[in-house]
């Protein structure tokens, strides 16, 4: 598990991961469900 060097430096868009990679960049990628929300099912 990480740990949290510093908070509040990035700011993050809705359905965006956010990442350290192998070299130390910070790294943005989309979400797979893109953060939406589902849809409610009709009965």
């Amino acid at each position: 598990m990480g740990k949290v060097i510093k908070k509040n430096v990035v700011d993050r868009k809705p359905g965006h991961l956010y990442y350290i990679d192998g070299s130390g960049n910070l790294c943005e990628a989309v979400m797979a469900r893109g953060g939406r929300k589902k849809k409610k099912k009709k009965k």
